[in-house]
């Protein structure tokens, strides 16, 4: 059993920062990539950005040159720091792992419960 506990969101103003993190724990053989996804009210959930164990980055367009995703495979962690944040940034922000739990396994995606970001003046 994966399962992945993330926290770091919050309500700040227009132009701050906030940093979000998420940690994997159980059986994990290899973990594939790491990423984070956020869900606006009545909208679908889109990708914000992921890295590979390679260490390649994919942001969206919308967050391009202000949000930084890293990972530290030693501790099965991800960040994403958050930078100029705008008010459109507000949504449930939920980190995703994609984990093979054994050499003989298939990779499965794993959900963190989300955590809610509100950028407001």
């Amino acid at each position: 059993q994966v399962q992945l506990v993330e926290s770091g969101g919050g309500l700040v103003q227009p132009r701050e920062s906030l940093r979000l993190s998420c940690a994997a724990s159980g059986t994990i053989f290899s973990i594939n990539s790491m990423g984070w996804y956020r869900q606006a009210p009545g909208k679908q959930r889109d990708l914000v950005a992921t890295i590979t164990r390679g260490g390649s980055t994919n942001y969206a367009d919308s967050v391009k040159g202000r949000f930084t995703i890293s990972g530290d495979n030693a501790k099965d962690t991800v960040y994403l720091q958050m930078n100029s944040l705008k008010p459109e940034d507000t949504a449930v922000y939920y980190c995703n792992f994609r984990i093979r739990t054994s050499i003989r396994s298939s990779i499965y995606d794993y959900w963190g419960q989300g955590t809610q970001v509100t950028v407001s003046s």
